[in-house]
């Protein structure tokens, strides 16, 4: 953590007439992880929300601008090797009079749509490896195709390049590759604004959405996502279920958002719009490419089971983990979340049995996640602090699937 973070927090603490005792006990925090906050050292976003409740003022309000700590590692040269394909793909070199990209094959706009549905289809199941493959083919063809082809062709030819960028920018969010996801969504609204692609534009601020969320942008993420959603927002008569859908997830954003910053009557108003959105779907929706994710009465609700998480209410999560919209019996009625987020929404439970002191229902659900998202599991920070978590606590010796998870995970034992 900052040095400056740290400043802040002791500078807020003192405005608000509270020793390091007195502020663990507001925050529900023990006395040394406060005392770690303001040393300098690293704590979790959870815990630096917690300070801000306390405090009263917005989690962004303890932020610090300073020079990032080196990156080094073999994992981070490792991603440059693997991405570095991608990135000439998507980011060639701009000179004065010529942009240095390696040509590529036009494809007709039908084929390169068909290209993005079929890597779509790969990220949904997890084939990350897959879809890094066919992004720069996709990324170039598309290029050539608005170079070459004209009038309404090339008008086709720029909306198909749109969903490629897409695709990318959401592809490289999952895989934390920020910089080059923002780049990806940004180009990816531009065409589709431009080409009078409305709802296609409000899928790329939804992705936008959640890269502003993962990079602790919480104001941005939020102020983008409500005003994108005051300008979308369908009349619930005649709207289309892919309109209800990426509108309920724009207030989806600005609720996680608004929770993660300490604004919690803004994320209240924010989930009951979300909640609006997916009574009116009445079940998940799940169109592609209408709808990039699946939202619905499920996906509202397990969103809604995230926030009571967030404040470290597991007793909160579990009793409402698998029940009403999010049970087993309601498939057949309202549908299934998505794969990531039925991931996500494990990982609170997980977290959840932890906090309860339940391991063994905790390692459960982390094998659960590792048999159907072993790919996914291991870009997920939350499964990392939860099996830190298990393996700080655990006093008996560790079983093999403990062993085996921490590996999976990147964990020294």
């Amino acid at each position: 953590m900052s040095t400056g973070l740290a400043d802040n927090v002791r500078k807020y603490r003192r405005t608000a007439g509270l020793n390091q005792e007195r502020l663990a006990e507001a925050a529900d925090l023990s006395l040394s992880t406060v005392r770690k906050v303001e040393q300098g050292g690293h704590v979790s976003m959870d815990t630096l929300a917690a300070l801000a409740g306390a405090l009263g003022v917005s989690t962004s309000d303890l932020f610090a601008s300073e020079a990032p700590r080196s990156v080094v590692g073999a994992q981070d040269e490792a991603n440059r090797r693997y991405l570095a394909e991608l990135r000439r793909a998507l980011m060639p070199p701009i000179g004065l009079s010529v942009t240095l990209s390696e040509p590529g094959e036009a494809e007709e706009p039908s084929v390169i749509r068909q290209g993005v549905q079929d890597g779509h289809a790969l990220y949904q199941a997890d084939r990350y490896g897959a879809v890094a493959k066919r992004l720069p083919s996709l990324l170039r063809s598309s290029e050539a195709a608005v170079s070459s082809l004209e009038g309404e062709e090339q008008q086709h030819a720029v909306i198909a390049r749109a969903h490629a960028l897409l695709l990318t920018g959401k592809y490289l969010t999952q895989v934390r590759q920020y910089d080059m996801a923002y780049y990806a969504l940004a180009e990816a609204i531009r065409l589709a604004r431009g080409s009078g692609q409305t709802q296609l534009a409000a899928t790329g601020v939804v992705g936008l959405g959640w890269l502003l969320l993962r990079q602790d942008r919480f104001d941005e993420s939020e102020q983008l996502a409500a005003q994108t959603a005051a300008e979308i927002e369908p009349r619930m008569s005649s709207a289309t279920p892919a309109q209800l859908a990426v509108w309920g997830e724009l207030w989806l954003r600005v609720a996680a958002a608004a929770r993660r910053n300490n604004r919690p009557d803004v994320a209240q108003h924010a989930r009951r719009m979300a909640a609006t959105a997916g009574g009116a779907l009445e079940r998940e929706h799940t169109e592609f490419p209408s709808h990039w994710s699946a939202f619905g009465p499920v996906t509202a609700e397990a969103k809604a089971v995230e926030d009571l998480a967030l404040v470290g209410d597991a007793r909160g999560v579990l009793c409402r983990a698998d029940d009403g919209p999010l049970s087993a019996k309601a498939v057949k009625s309202f549908g299934r979340l998505s794969t990531n987020n039925w991931g996500r929404h494990r990982l609170d439970v997980a977290r959840a049995h932890v906090l309860l002191g339940s391991h063994q229902d905790a390692m459960d659900e982390l094998v659960n996640l590792r048999d159907t998202a072993d790919v996914w599991l291991t870009h997920q920070p939350m499964a990392r602090r939860v099996m830190e978590d298990i393996l700080k606590t655990r006093k008996r010796t560790l079983t093999e699937d403990m062993r085996s998870m921490a590996a999976h995970l990147g964990i020294a034992g």
